[in-house]
């Protein structure tokens, strides 16, 4: 069976068994799992059950596809994802979102954990996603293409939508949250962290914020024509010169500590779309 196939029946499952098309899509990260205790849910299942659907081998990805409500709106929560550095393909790591897009979604919301590279910024700040790098070495839409899917040659100059930017950084306003920012963020395979001289590299690349996640996931959406937010909680900023080692359960404690806010931010942010 090849990948459409895959997507194909996966999306036919998911029509016999959901209780809605969703409206929204909100993918959590590393540490932010609990944010699905925060909705009204009406089904969940396990990826485990789920057609073609990868298994998270990350043990702060807990693993299920939520059904529910936020603020009057139909969502689908991600509770986890999949990595390149797990082993997985680009497409088999935005295989989700795949899916999803072709049950109806039309909006995505990723979140995630990224060490911060830009020296004005701060551990525990949250990043709004304004353009990003991909150092993956490999895309998402590499191969035939669907055309029922999307366009060959999609459109890049706008991978964050403008007006969710905004959105995000008015509801942070709102709900007065003051450490939230915005830059690029750049993907990098992973799972071994960066070297001082990588650090520098990012810097001079243009990055403000590095993790190994999200951007497969954002490709596809936009290929399939989803309008795209994504917010980075800034869990540690990586200064090359005086480089302190990475712990990644200093990284979990960060995120976990911010999940309060990341959850009102999102609450917000979803009663304003």
């Amino acid at each position: 069976m090849n990948y459409q196939e895959q997507v194909e029946e996966c999306v036919a499952f998911l029509k016999k068994c959901a209780p809605f098309s969703p409206e929204l899509v909100i993918q959590l990260g590393t540490g932010l799992g609990n944010f699905a205790e925060k909705i009204d849910s009406e089904l969940t299942l396990p990826y485990s059950e789920l057609p073609h659907f990868p298994q998270s081998t990350v043990t702060s990805h807990s693993g299920n596809l939520i059904f529910g409500r936020l603020s009057g709106k139909k969502i689908a929560v991600l509770q986890g994802r999949f990595h390149f550095y797990e082993g997985y393909s680009t497409k088999q790591v935005a295989f989700p979102i795949r899916v999803l897009s072709l049950l109806g979604a039309k909006t995505l919301l990723v979140t995630n954990a990224a060490g911060g590279l830009n020296p004005l910024f701060k551990a525990g700040s949250i990043m709004v996603i304004r353009d990003h790098l991909n150092f993956l070495g490999e895309n998402p839409l590499r191969g035939p293409n669907v055309d029922e899917w999307g366009p060959r040659f999609p459109d890049f100059s706008t991978p964050y939508h403008p007006g969710l930017i905004k959105t995000a950084l008015d509801s942070a306003t709102h709900c007065k949250i003051n450490n939230v920012i915005s830059g690029v963020y750049v993907c990098i395979p992973g799972p071994s962290l960066e070297t001082p001289a990588e650090t520098r590299w990012l810097r001079e690349c243009g990055a403000d914020a590095v993790g190994m996640s999200s951007v497969p996931e954002i490709i596809v959406a936009r290929h399939a024509g989803m309008e795209v937010l994504g917010l980075s909680v800034v869990s540690n900023v990586n200064d090359p010169d005086n480089l302190e080692p990475i712990i990644l359960e200093d990284i979990i404690a960060t995120a976990e500590a911010m999940e309060p806010k990341l959850e009102q931010l999102l609450v917000e942010i979803s009663r304003r779309l």
